[in-house]
């Protein structure tokens, strides 16, 4: 490596350089002898103390001469260096105001760029406790991390539905499409969720919806159940979301196989992307909802010879989305209403339609969709049974807040849960969730898409080719 050389080095000597405050050593060694010592040699190189020169003509005088020569050199270099690094440093500190003053400020902020002055918070008023700290909660949206693991995860939903779409075929079975969604799912994110906290790093957001006809929402095939084999008649609607730190992409579609059922599905497809060109920020979500009714319910369908008007679904609804809450509070339904709330900045919303043939109204199903721990649910939960309280421990490391599903348990080895369930459930701990259907014979179809509200637009992460 060599050393830097600089044209305003003024080096009358080679190595170390000494310091300027410290006196000259004239027995220095290192890189040389001082100007002028050789005057004290004698002809031959050799010193001789307390001898006469050769020529024996008083040549001592000479010597002292030249040696107080080299140190009045050596004081004016010294003082001519002092200068100079005075000036340097003169020229690299910042002005100083004069007094009085007269110095532009141009020159005193050379780089135009002025202090900051003292920032002072509001106090709580009704302006700041309301409306801006909404929004200062939602400034999660401006993290470049935030919006590129939505991303992603709108990804991975897009990439696994689109294998949904080319292989459930008649003749498949609902397990075998759970299953297989899933597995994407956690293939595609590289995250087999079976260690504590792992699936709360990334994963399903919520239990694979499959359902078919007049099931219009939250059916899932649990183990044991006997297998329920895809129609060519049948309708089926496809739900499941993707979460990246608890972030969810919640987006569902419908299929069907026969051409019968296309208007069905045309109008609550339309129905949806009218309801997410209406969202907005500041829009009144009546004003969404209305709108989401009046192109749903301008759509007929017929169906072995007789028509029918595709209804909104009543007692269903769309919601914004929080972390590690599918459900975030706000709820968009399908109908008028005058409801005044309204969309804000920064908020993620899942805006999704279901339309019916049948009355538009649902009723329980048999069987089991999920569970959930209650968000107000004590950290030790306040059972005697001890399989329950194992069982929470295990929700709250694997799932936290998320739904989850019997599938979801038993994957990671949990048997014998049901009875340690129930008492959760019982105590308020656990929240269970079950299918909901309209009238049987009716026909029923979802589509859902998420999407922020950003400053200048929306963002729909869900997008894809498909729907």
């Amino acid at each position: 490596m060599g050393s830097r050389y600089t044209e305003n080095d003024d080096r009358w000597y080679h190595g170390d350089s000494p310091s300027l405050d410290e006196p000259y050593d004239s027995h220095r060694t290192a890189g040389g002898e001082p100007l002028g010592a050789h005057m004290a040699r004698d002809g031959d190189g050799c010193l001789e103390a307390g001898s006469d020169d050769d020529d024996g003509d008083g040549d001592d005088g000479e010597i002292d001469q030249a040696s107080a020569d080299v140190g009045a050199t050596q004081k004016k270099r010294r003082k001519r260096n002092k200068k100079q690094s005075k000036k340097k440093s003169k020229a690299n500190s910042p002005l100083q105001q004069s007094s009085p003053p007269r110095v532009p400020l141009e020159h005193i902020f050379p780089s135009g760029k002025y202090p900051e002055c003292e920032a002072q918070e509001y106090q709580a008023t009704a302006r700041t406790t309301a409306a801006e700290a909404r929004y200062d909660g939602r400034r999660y949206w401006e993290d470049d991390t935030f919006l590129n693991n939505y991303r992603k995860a709108a990804e991975v939903h897009r990439q696994t539905r689109r294998w949904v779409q080319e292989t459930a075929k008649p003749g498949t079975t609902l397990q075998d499409i759970a299953v297989g969604i899933e597995d994407s799912v956690r293939a595609l994110l590289d995250n087999a969720g079976l260690e504590p906290g792992d699936s709360l790093k990334s994963g399903m957001g919520f239990p694979t919806g499959l359902c078919l006809n007049n099931q219009v929402a939250h059916y899932t095939p649990n183990p044991g159940q006997k297998p329920v084999v895809l129609q060519q008649q049948d309708v089926l609607t496809v739900d499941f979301g993707v979460h990246i730190n608890g972030w969810i992409v919640d987006s569902a579609f419908t299929m069907a196989f026969d051409p019968t059922y296309d208007n069905l599905l045309a109008a609550v497809k339309d129905a949806t992307n009218t309801g997410i060109k209406t969202a907005g920020i500041d829009v009144r979500i009546s004003d969404v909802s209305a709108a989401i009714q009046e192109v749903m319910e301008s759509y007929e369908v017929e169906i072995g010879g007789k028509t029918y008007r595709v209804k909104p679904v009543r007692s269903l609804s769309g919601h914004n989305i929080q972390q590690y809450h599918i459900h975030g509070g706000k709820s968009i339904p399908f109908v008028k209403h005058r409801d005044q709330t309204k969309m804000e900045e920064g908020e993620v919303f899942a805006i999704e339609t279901f339309g019916s043939t049948g009355r538009g109204y649902t009723v329980d199903d048999v069987g089991v969709y999920g569970y959930g721990l209650n968000d107000d649910a004590p950290l030790r939960a306040p059972v005697s049974l001890s399989s329950a309280k194992r069982l929470h421990k295990t929700i709250r490391e694997n799932f936290g807040t998320l739904v989850f599903c019997r599938r979801y348990l038993e994957r990671l080895g949990v048997d014998n849960y049901l009875a340690g369930m129930n008492c959760l459930i019982q105590n308020g701990v656990v929240e269970e969730y079950g299918p909901l259907m309209d009238i049987k014979g009716s026909y029923s179809a979802q589509f859902e898409h998420t999407f922020l509200l950003r400053e200048t637009h929306k963002e729909i992460f869900s997008r894809g080719d498909d729907y």
